[in-house]
């Protein structure tokens, strides 16, 4: 499982590199994304949806979330 911290990052940012992560990846791999921004829940919804990628999971709490990622293939 890969792991990218993109605390801090303000909306469209986590999201763009959590795209780029996982053009690395190969299919079936999961990414973990740690997010601060108060977006990112929406922003990560909204783009497993267009991009066929699985969302496996995301937890709010503490004024973050953990998004996993699951690569399509």
């Amino acid at each position: 499982m890969t792991m990218l911290d993109a605390s801090g990052l303000r909306c469209p940012l986590p999201v763009l590199k959590a795209r780029k992560a996982l053009r690395s990846m190969t299919p079936g791999e999961e990414l973990t994304v740690l997010a601060t921004d108060p977006g990112a829940p929406n922003d990560f919804r909204a783009y497993c949806a267009t991009s066929g990628d699985a969302l496996v999971s995301l937890t709010e709490a503490d004024g973050g979330c953990t998004v996993v990622i699951r690569k399509a293939g």
